[in-house]
């Protein structure tokens, strides 16, 4: 049984149903599901949302929220799964979005953001959002097919983590388009420099650092205060 197969068998044992909303991915999470035999009682429907403005029409994205975050970002996925979410039955949704190679200068190639929300059912007004970041190397397809299985194989966390009334971690901060920098202005003194370079180097340690398997939320903060109710219906 490989892992896939094991994410099924356990859906199937707590009785979930999966909506995507899917971007990087293009549906390979759902089809990734699907290949497992009798899936079909675990899978309700995948939003394969590419361009942006499909996000905006199919999921129902704020116009605002894609002007003031990257694409790719955790604000922009926990969005992509409360849109899903409002659009299906399902108890769970999983969204991705992301990029495989270099075509954002913001973001660095293969990386993937992700959302798994949780609700005791339809009726449930305040689900309960995981956020995660990650970074995948390789071909394009093969960064694709990865984050697919990637998206699946942590849903038996956050379900865990959700039963048990864990809130989510804090967030990684939305990153918005980046300015040009500016040459320093000459100077003599050869400190502030050296200070301005050593605090760059450290900035760059800290964006790659963030680049590494991280877990945050888009969770409000009216949702948190409420977490320990909705995080224990079943």
């Amino acid at each position: 049984m490989n892992e896939v197969e094991r994410v099924a068998r356990f859906m199937s044992e707590q009785s979930l149903v999966l909506v995507t909303a899917e971007s990087c991915t293009a549906g390979l999470i759902a089809a990734t599901l699907a290949d497992v035999p009798g899936a079909g009682s675990l899978l309700d429907c995948a939003f394969v949302t590419y361009a942006p403005e499909a996000k905006l029409r199919c999921l129902g994205l704020d116009a605002a929220l894609l002007r003031r975050c990257n694409l790719t970002s955790e604000p922009v996925a926990r969005a992509m799964a409360l849109g899903a979410s409002q659009r299906s039955p399902a108890s769970v949704a999983i969204a991705n979005t992301g990029v495989t190679d270099d075509t954002d200068d913001d973001i660095e190639p293969g990386t993937q953001c992700y959302a798994w929300l949780f609700r005791a059912g339809a009726a449930d007004a305040r689900p309960v959002v995981y956020t995660e970041t990650r970074r995948f190397s390789g071909a394009r397809n093969a960064i694709r097919e990865a984050s697919a299985r990637y998206a699946l194989s942590r849903l038996p966390h956050y379900y865990q983590a959700w039963l048990a009334g864990e809130p989510p971690a804090a967030a990684l901060p939305a990153k918005e388009p980046a300015m040009k920098p500016q040459r320093p202005a000459a100077t003599k003194d050869d400190t502030p420099r050296e200070m301005q370079k050593s605090h760059g180097d450290a900035q760059h340690r800290s964006k790659k650092d963030g680049h590494a398997t991280q877990v945050g939320s888009g969770q409000d903060q009216q949702s948190q205060r409420h977490r320990g109710a909705g995080a224990r219906r079943s």
